[in-house]
């Protein structure tokens, strides 16, 4: 399991919103090319995903809290489990736990991958706040 912790300096709702855009994951994960489905995020919707290097799957949310949203991703021969705990303080921690065959092979290129997934919300984040206020 990969686990890393990012204060991020916006609140709750904010780093939610950006959590819970499913069709705008792509925009900060690179890992994703493309995801379709419903725009509003409920447990339990399937969207169809498209991956790197061309991968076609299916993500899906399987827990959305105030505190914790839980998404789940998978391919053929790949799947992840991350989960998003969001505190009050805006402190964030991410991990995640990756399983197939496919999974083996990538573990070496998924290091410090939750640090860097972080970074990226965490940006993402920004980016909105700024595109609020100006």
């Amino acid at each position: 399991m990969e686990k890393a912790t990012e204060t991020i300096h916006a609140g709750q709702a904010a780093i939610r919103q950006v959590l819970l855009d499913a069709l705008g994951l792509p925009e900060w994960n690179e890992a994703f090319i493309a995801i379709d489905g419903p725009r509003e995020t409920n447990p339990g919707t399937r969207y169809a995903l498209r991956v790197r290097p061309g991968f076609s799957g299916e993500l899906q949310y399987t827990v959305v809290e105030v505190d914790r949203i839980e998404i789940v991703w998978q391919v053929p021969g790949f799947r992840e489990v991350g989960t998003w705990a969001i505190g009050a303080d805006s402190v964030v921690t991410h991990t995640f736990e990756q399983s197939g065959p496919l999974a083996t092979v990538l573990r070496p290129a998924y290091r410090n991958i939750a640090t860097i997934r972080l970074a990226r919300l965490a940006n993402r984040v920004r980016q909105l706040q700024l595109a609020h206020t100006a």
